[in-house]
């Protein structure tokens, strides 16, 4: 008998398929279609990790399993390969980024393969490459040509090791996504003229909002994605200010306690801080904003000291006329609402606290005259009534709610309105390596997008790259590349220097993917018709912004009519990480990641370590890695190699007892609808303990009767194998080989279970005396009254408790209950 030897095996099959071009997709088929894929990847010189191999062996068995009921499949491949991560590494190395990012990708194309995941080599994508980046181009032409890429300035968050501006998406507790050490310092703001995307457009943002609820995602995901938009509906109050022609609008989801408002908050930020401020107050209050520049959100959330300084001016209170003093502080964000508050002290603790900080008048208006949280006036509005609130006072607050809110509106101080916590998705970048913006700007015509007869605008070659800290790109220092002239005007003009965040490239490859090569469009919409949405998508980290991004985009194109879904991905499954063997992440600074070559040149190969991936837990739950597991699944696939070895090479007996045979048979046809049933619920870590079951169960068989050469024992080990072959595609396709097939395993049918065989021929009959449980038989089911009788007196642990009484009756319900009266 040969020996399993996955060095041997796996580089053969690979060889093989790729030769073959098994894993090629016909894009234009007639067939049913099914398209999967992992998050796309980013290349970077430390290789793949475990992650990795877990992020695309998920869809992998999805695809091999679909290809196998029949459908065309696509299993697309990429490289989302601009950024800052690949920038930084090239520093460090001290080589070009074009350099560094091709070296990675050759070296994760050996290690995909290695793996032997599926992908269609022929439609290779890479972001930073200029036949790719220019259709992101000119998707950002199209979008400013809508109206929804803009250039504007605001306080941005700034992180100093990356040297530039930073999406609020990329900010997590307070630190950049890319160095969120605790050695690492945290994002500071700067106020900033940047690029958006105008991703808050009402009329996309509700539609995103409203479809998230009817989508086939992992439900936190979902959760998040609503979470992140923040939608609120309240109202919006202007408020004059004394001595000025400025007015002050502030957002309330609880306007009927406008009459406690004792004072004003602003956010440092906020634009009008510097227009209103007092002589008397002005080095105070700059030195409170700087002050607050240091801080991240979280920490301003978090302080337990209500710091603020006074501005010197004052507020008009819309309904009574009294002078509200307007202060800055720092626990109010200028990322939510209007960074402007109405501070009333009598319900909201936050406020409460600032005016017992700071010696503020408190007002309470409810009837308990105290303070009450308005959270818990929400949940009883009924049950508390108006004080302290003029003409309202004695109404309950479901009447006083909607009759302040009549007041605000007849005299034109407020109105309703929807706001959303989400901000315009900032898309610029003061780094070299990325898509250039393609806007030229010109000193007579403003901002000029480039025309789509002369994209991509490539990013040129230069040899200091390193970032300059400061408000633009190395690029501007590139008088060849920047000086143009003005395609208006002719005139001379000046390019964009900013790049685009690695985002962008990343929220519509999915459709490239139906058209890598094509240079006359960035995707057939032919295509696109037949394959989108995406059957299967997964991922994990920065899962919410991309998909947020990534719909944003879908429903852009879909209102232009170049797409026929809104939406891009039809299933999104999140799964979770593996961890470390004690439980903590894997870090590279704790160098305790595991290579996913190593385990496989170690001699394990592929299959052990891809089956091992999705046994060892469920896949949307945080599991610790066991270094028992890859040789525990190894083990197994020696066990299905020897058994169909013996198979192969065994002398048939003629005939077999009808028990084996059958259970032959129901072994096989349970473990067909266990492994279907869970691939198609992602179930994974079962499905495969279904295999290992079959598999044991088999080979007792054979081990007891030895093998025959009829139907039963021919289907039984065909199914074996083509049920393990989307888990463990090498060791089933050189299994199949041996067993004299001449075509591929993985365009074999899938295996269709009987129903007859699902059926249990043995049941556990409870066997009582006077209705008392004395033990169990385990009998053929549909077994006579009388037969059930004799083996319950044959028992030996039974048949005292008979014996020992006059039996008057005898109850029997079949298959279930034998109950001796006595």
């Amino acid at each position: 008998m040969n020996r399993y030897e996955p060095k041997v095996i796996e580089p053969k099959w690979q060889q093989i398929w790729q030769d073959t071009k098994l894993h090629h997709a016909n894009l234009d088929t007639d067939k049913e279609t099914y398209v999967g894929f992992g998050m796309f990847n980013y290349p970077s010189g430390a290789g793949i990790h475990i992650g990795h191999a877990k992020n695309f062996t998920l869809p992998d068995i999805l695809l091999r399993y679909n290809r196998m009921l029949g459908k065309e499949v696509y299993s697309p491949v990429g490289f989302d390969s601009f950024g800052l991560p690949a920038e930084n590494y090239a520093i460090k190395t001290g080589q070009s980024p074009r350099k560094t990012t091709d070296d990675a990708i050759e070296n994760y194309r050996t290690q995909y393969r290695a793996l032997g995941w599926m992908q269609d080599w022929n439609r290779e994508i890479d972001t930073s490459q200029p036949e790719y980046y220019k259709w992101t181009q000119w998707i950002f032409t199209k979008l400013y040509e809508h109206g929804l890429a803009y250039q504007g300035e605001s306080p941005q968050w700034w992180c100093d090791q990356c040297k530039t501006v930073l999406a609020n998406e990329q900010v997590v507790s307070g630190k950049c996504w890319r160095h969120d050490g605790a050695d690492d310092s945290d994002v500071t703001k700067r106020t900033t003229k940047q690029w958006f995307f105008k991703i808050t457009d009402e009329k996309y943002l509700e539609e995103i909002l409203q479809a998230t609820d009817e989508l086939d995602w992992t439900p936190h995901v979902k959760v998040s994605q609503k979470k992140w938009i923040g939608k609120s509906t309240g109202t919006e109050i202007d408020f004059e200010i004394e001595g000025s022609t400025e007015r002050l609008a502030v957002f309330t989801t609880a306007h009927e306690t406008i009459y406690g408002a004792t004072f004003m908050v602003l956010a440092p930020e906020h634009e009008l801080v510097p227009r209103i401020t007092s002589e008397q107050q002005k080095d105070l209050v700059q030195s409170y904003v700087e002050a607050t520049q240091k801080k991240s959100d979280v920490q301003r959330q978090a302080s337990k000291q209500k710091s603020g300084v006074f501005t010197g001016a004052f507020a008009i209170h819309p309904l009574t006329g009294a002078k509200l003093p307007i202060w800055i502080a720092d626990y109010v964000l200028a990322s939510y609402g209007s960074g402007a508050i109405m501070a009333v002290p009598g319900q909201d603790m936050r406020d409460y606290e600032f005016a017992q900080e700071h010696d503020l008048e408190i007002i309470y208006t409810t009837d308990r005259n105290e303070f009450v949280a308005y959270a818990d006036i929400k949940k009883k509005p009924k049950s508390f009534a108006l004080n302290n609130s003029g003409e309202f006072n004695g109404l309950d607050y479901v009447q006083g709610r909607k009759a302040i809110m009549d007041k605000l509106i007849s005299e034109k101080r407020g109105n309703e309105k929807t706001q959303y916590k989400i901000r315009d998705w900032l898309i610029s970048r003061q780094r070299y390596w990325g898509a250039p913006i393609p806007i030229i700007h010109c000193s007579k015509c403003g901002q000029v997008p480039v025309a789509e007869k002369d994209l991509p605008v490539v990013l040129p070659e230069i040899e200091n790259y390193e970032p300059t800290g400061g408000m633009t790109s190395v690029l501007a220092g590139v008088e060849e590349w920047v000086n143009v002239d003005c395609p208006s005007c002719g005139k001379p003009a000046k390019r964009e220097t900013d790049t685009m965040d690695g985002y962008v490239c990343s929220s519509w490859y999915m459709l490239r993917y139906l058209s890598p090569n094509d240079d006359t469009q960035a995707w057939d919409a032919q295509r696109a018709k037949k394959w989108m949405p995406v059957d299967f998508y997964n991922g994990g980290d920065h899962a919410t912004a991309h998909l947020l991004y990534a719909r944003f985009f879908m429903r852009f194109f879909y209102k232009l009519g170049m797409v026929n879904t809104p939406e891009p991905f039809k299933r999104m499954y999140f799964h979770s990480k593996i961890m470390a063997p004690d439980g903590t992440a894997f870090s590279k600074s704790k160098g305790n990641g595991i290579d996913p070559l190593e385990i496989i040149n170690s001699g394990y190969g592929a299959d052990a370590l891809r089956l091992y991936i999705v046994f060892m837990a469920p896949p949307d739950l945080e599991s610790p890695w066991n270094d028992n597991g890859v040789p525990g699944t190894f083990r197994f696939l020696n066990r299905v190699w020897e058994l169909v070895q013996n198979y192969v090479s065994s002398e048939k007996v003629a005939e077999t007892a009808d028990a084996s045979e059958a259970a032959i048979l129901r072994a096989t046809h349970r473990a067909i609808q266990k492994v279907t049933e869970d691939i198609s619920s992602v179930k994974l870590n079962t499905a495969v303990a279904a295999l290992m079951q079959l598999q044991k169960e088999l080979s007792a068989n054979a081990e007891k009767h030895g093998f025959n050469d009829t139907q039963s024992w021919q289907f039984a080990i065909k199914s074996l194998l083509t049920l393990m072959a989307p888990f463990a595609p090498h060791i089933t396709e050189e299994l199949w080989s041996q067993l004299g097939n001449h075509t591929s395993i993985h365009v074999a049918d899938w295996p269709q279970f009987d129903k007859q065989y699902l059926v249990d021929d043995i049941v556990t009959v409870a066997v009582q005396i006077n209705g008392k449980l004395r033990g169990t038989l385990e009998l053929a089911a549909g077994t006579t009254e009388q037969d059930a009788v004799n083996a319950a007196n044959a028992d030996p642990k039974i048949s005292p408790y008979v014996s020992a009484h006059t039996v008057r009756k005898i109850i029997y319900v079949p298959d279930k209950i034998l109950n001796f009266v006595v």
